[in-house]
């Protein structure tokens, strides 16, 4: 039994704000309430509402005598969803009105049904005016909530603009060829007889950039992984691993999978352990590893490496005596950190109205316990690359310097690259509008 996508994304959206619940935990189910052919839809205006919110609140506010409670979540996504399609979509004016009023029919709040109507036909007399006025504060110019407003200006006072402007835009298709199978430039072409535009990334020798979005499935040969979905910036990691055939590498933090995968491409018989917090999280990397033809085995915990099989296993990487015995080390270790995913805000939209400010401190204590616990699973001489898809320097090169401060045996490498803007430690990627995510790396290297 199906049910109308726009209540089913209003729902959605009143979660999403009251149980604090993201986008990538509520789409599956809803996705499976709505026909086929909606659930494009149904991603639009999720997406998009959220990728405005900000803007559309002070539209919003504009149109209502007084703000509705929080037990009518719904009614205020229904608003908020009109105001998205009237504003942003090429729906039909009178479509988009009639459908909306029609979802809010649907939650037998009749006593809402009127407003809505009212509310939205205001602004389809209004919308110049209203919209005008929405632009007037910089919530609604900039599309951004004020906490990270003031973030983003404060540490990028010269890419704010720049930032504001990527933030807001659809994120770009990237490819990561696998030339475990092929070449870049003999994927270009192929790419180009199936009639679908792309280039070369600037930055990663793997990486193509499509002109627009593609099914993944019209791709050629992705069903048989000769290429993946992964943003440049990402594919930058495994290139700074350095790896070498033979070496035994952890993959911490791993889910997806876009770099395990990426690592096992760009080096034979390595001995590698990809590890997440939990095996639900596990099977996305499992699904990755299977497309693109590399064996594995879950484990409960490593006791020895295997060169054999990629060996998953989930555990807490602040406390990794739980999930790998004492005497296992690696040669390589990638720890993508848990971060506030400040730099890929165009992917995850919900960023905006999910994140506060007061999290980006925590996130920063946790990311620096990690790095501390992992630490003691890297043999000497080892190198560990640091990531996050974040943009704030405490996140970043500030949790390097407080590492680097209190352990004598850790050295940071120079990255000699064309990418990013050098900080006093690592290197800081800012999200490029039809270009890469914002990233962060840095290198670290044990003495003997």
């Amino acid at each position: 039994m199906t049910s109308p996508v726009r209540l089913v994304a209003a729902q959605v959206i009143a979660r999403l704000n009251s149980h604090q619940e993201t986008l990538a935990q509520l789409l599956p189910n809803a996705q499976s309430q709505v026909a086929d052919r909606e659930k494009p839809l149904l991603q639009e205006l999720c997406f998009g509402t959220l990728r405005w919110y900000p803007r559309i609140k002070q539209i919003y506010l504009q149109l209502m005598a007084k703000p509705l409670k929080a037990k009518d979540g719904d009614i205020e996504a229904l608003v908020f969803l009109g105001l998205y399609q009237l504003g942003y979509m090429r729906i039909p004016e009178h479509a988009a009105i009639s459908e909306t009023v029609d979802a809010v029919k649907k939650l037998k709040k009749h006593w809402a049904v009127k407003l809505v109507n009212a509310v939205l036909r205001r602004y389809q007399r209004e919308k110049d005016t209203l919209n005008a006025a929405a632009l007037e504060s910089d919530q609604g110019r900039l599309a951004h909530p004020n906490w990270l407003i003031k973030a983003i200006n404060k540490h990028w006072p010269d890419q704010a603009d720049a930032i504001f402007e990527a933030n807001n835009a659809h994120p770009p298709f990237t490819l990561r060829v696998n030339t475990a199978k092929t070449t870049r430039e003999a994927y270009l072409s192929e790419l180009e007889a199936a009639g679908v535009s792309a280039t070369a990334t600037p930055f990663s020798s793997d990486g193509m950039l499509l002109a627009e979005a593609a099914p993944v499935l019209s791709l050629p040969k992705f069903t048989e992984g000769f290429s993946s979905v992964q943003d440049e910036a990402a594919q930058l990691a495994a290139h700074l691993l350095n790896l070498k055939p033979g070496q035994s590498v952890l993959d911490a933090c791993s889910a997806p999978g876009g770099k395990t995968g990426h690592i096992l491409e760009k080096a034979d018989d390595l001995a590698l352990v990809s590890m997440d917090i939990s095996n639900s999280r596990l099977v996305r990397v499992e699904e990755n590893l299977n497309r693109i033809g590399f064996s594995f085995c879950y484990q409960e915990k490593i006791s020895q490496l295997d060169s054999s099989n990629v060996q998953l296993v989930a555990g807490d990487a602040v406390t990794p005596e739980q999930w790998c015995d004492e005497g296992v080390q690696f040669d390589r270790i990638l720890l993508d950190a848990p971060c506030s995913a400040t730099g890929v805000i165009r992917r995850h939209p919900d960023i905006k109205q999910l994140r506060v400010a007061n999290q980006i401190d925590a996130l920063a204590d946790l990311q620096l316990a990690i790095l501390n616990a992992l630490w003691s699973k890297l043999k000497p001489g080892g190198r560990l690359v640091y990531a996050t898809c974040s943009i704030f320097p405490v996140e970043n090169t500030d949790n390097i310097a407080r590492f680097l401060e209190c352990t004598d045996e850790a050295t940071e490498i120079e990255l000699d690259v064309d990418w990013g803007i050098a900080q006093p430690h690592g290197r800081q990627l800012l999200p490029r509008n039809a270009g890469h995510d914002g990233f962060y790396y840095a290198v670290l290297s044990k003495n003997f």
